[in-house]
């Protein structure tokens, strides 16, 4: 059977395969480990600082310090990138969470200066400032060359107060993480471990609140189309690349009230995010609205694409360890082509069931999971991995064209952004009569 057949026929329960993978691996993991304490001790260096990093499950991580001076408690996830640690760093889909780094090498080229673009995002990062709590390398690399850096790894973390540890054995860390899934950790500083730690889910907080802006902003104003940029958490190379494609991009806040303002628009998009999507009741209503009246395209990308989906009625699951990193393989089901793609979620669309009038859009080809959703006829689409990936690869950027030229057409046709709900009245009263 092809690799499109096993993936578009009679999809296997994602849930149950994810559960059986896990059960697998912890089990593997549990003949080579004995809990609760697993100590990996890195030689830390006179003058330095002791970190320990310590999992909710027992296990403890010991090496050197090399950010902030601080201690933080934060869901523990692992991406599997290798290059772009500015832009994951400030990533706000991160928010919340310890990352571990498997490239073993991290801070070799330094950190970039706060240079902005023509739209007056920052160049180099994908927010104003690091949005996860802490970090965790194998290696970090004391000495950096890099022709636009500015400062080191450690001098940024430290500058932002966010802890880091070097010297981790991060290849028996992730095995761990996916043997008993993503894990509650604690990074702090100092000569002993904490005793006593808070665990504190951040997932049981409404991340998207606490990332999204919460005032209306316009960028590139002279755009010949209007769209409508709902931040759950938005990467600027999502504004970034809207604006490059010609729109006027008005980023609303993530409760935003759109669908009194939908006939301003001529296109709705939804972007990236923290956390679980079950918080944002409020913007998944606002999405069950416009989709009975929106005549013009929607777009989702990662949060936007689970939000899409509860809008339309599916429901959302949360993965035993996520999928992080920059070579995840998505397999297009319109067409069957394979593309690589950037990932950083933890939840994911249950599509084993789709509703009425909605089909699968992008499948993952490594673990089945949902990578996008579309409507069978309205212009709405959404995808779970990233296609704006600054960092790369660069295989879905076209998405964004896609979307704008599709808003742009659809405008110049003269679709009316909202349909005339009078006269569809009128016409369901005529049949029943």
């Amino acid at each position: 059977m092809s690799l499109l057949a096993a993936l578009t026929s009679k999809p296997a329960p994602v849930k149950r395969a994810a559960s059986m993978v896990a059960g697998v691996m912890a089990r593997s993991l549990a003949s080579a480990i004995e809990k609760p304490s697993l100590a990996a001790h890195y030689p830390v260096t006179p003058g330095s600082l002791t970190a320990h990093l310590q999992l909710r499950s027992g296990e403890t991580f010991t090496g050197g310090s090399f950010g902030a001076p601080v201690s933080t408690v934060g869901e523990t996830v692992f991406t599997t990138s290798l290059v772009g640690y500015p832009e994951s760093m400030t990533d706000p889909s991160y928010r919340g969470q310890l990352l571990v780094f498997t490239q073993p090498l991290i801070g070799n080229y330094g950190v970039p200066g706060r240079e902005r673009d023509a739209f007056g995002l920052l160049r180099h990062f994908e927010s104003e400032k690091i949005q996860c709590r802490g970090i965790i390398v194998g290696d970090y690399a004391t000495k950096y060359s890099h022709w636009n850096a500015v400062e080191s790894l450690s001098q940024w973390c430290e500058r932002e107060g966010i802890p880091a540890i070097t010297g981790v054995d991060t290849r028996a860390l992730v095995h761990i993480l996916r043997g008993q899934g993503s894990t509650l950790g604690s990074l702090n500083v100092g000569a002993n471990k904490s005793e006593s730690v808070e665990w504190v889910d951040p997932n049981d907080d409404n991340l998207v609140a606490q990332a999204s802006t919460d005032t209306v902003r316009v960028f590139n104003p002279d755009g010949d189309v209007h769209v409508a940029l709902i931040d759950c958490g938005v990467k600027y190379n999502i504004i970034r690349s809207l604006c490059a494609q010609g729109a006027r991009v008005t980023l609303v806040p993530w409760n935003h009230n759109i669908v009194d303002e939908l006939a301003s628009f001529d296109g709705i998009f939804i972007s990236n995010g923290p956390g679980s999507p079950a918080y944002c009741t409020e913007t998944i209503e606002q999405l069950r609205q416009a989709y009975s009246v929106y005549q013009r395209p929607i777009f989702g990308i990662c949060m936007g694409n689970q939000l899409m989906g509860l809008a339309a009625g599916i429901n959302v699951y949360k993965l035993p360890f996520g999928n992080r990193g920059h070579n995840q393989p998505a397999v297009d089901l319109t067409n069957g082509k394979c593309v690589i793609t950037s990932q950083n979620h933890g939840y994911a669309l249950d599509d084993s069931t789709m509703p009425m009038g909605w089909d699968r859009f992008y499948v993952n080809a490594n673990d089945g999971s949902n990578e996008g959703i579309r409507h069978v006829e309205k212009p709405f689409r959404s995808v779970q991995f990233h296609p704006e990936a600054k960092g790369g690869p660069l295989d879905t950027a076209h998405l964004f064209a896609d979307f704008v030229n599709q808003v742009r057409a659809m405008k110049a046709a003269g679709v009316p952004a909202i349909a005339d709900i009078v006269n569809n009245e009128s016409v369901k009263q005529s049949a029943t009569a």
